[in-house]
């Protein structure tokens, strides 16, 4: 496990960061224009930002960019 000391400035910019990033993402699996091998990949990286984010962000945060399942048990994204 490794650690590292960030203080409450860098917490916030790192949360906005992967908002954005979140957000674009979300955006783009909208698209239908985008093959699906390509959001498979961009899914990927939001689970990956997902979990970075749920350290830095308050729960009441973290359930706007939670992915939803659908009856199928597939995850829907916002």
């Amino acid at each position: 496990m490794r650690a590292f000391l960030i203080n409450e400035k860098e917490v916030c910019e790192m949360e906005y960061l992967i908002k954005r990033e979140m957000d674009e993402i979300l955006f783009d699996l909208s698209d239908e224009r985008i093959e699906n091998v390509v959001k498979r990949s961009m899914r990927e990286r939001y689970k990956i930002l997902f979990s970075l984010f749920r350290i830095v962000a308050l729960p009441s945060e973290c359930m706007r960019y939670m992915p939803v399942a659908d009856k199928r048990g597939r995850k829907k994204y916002n």
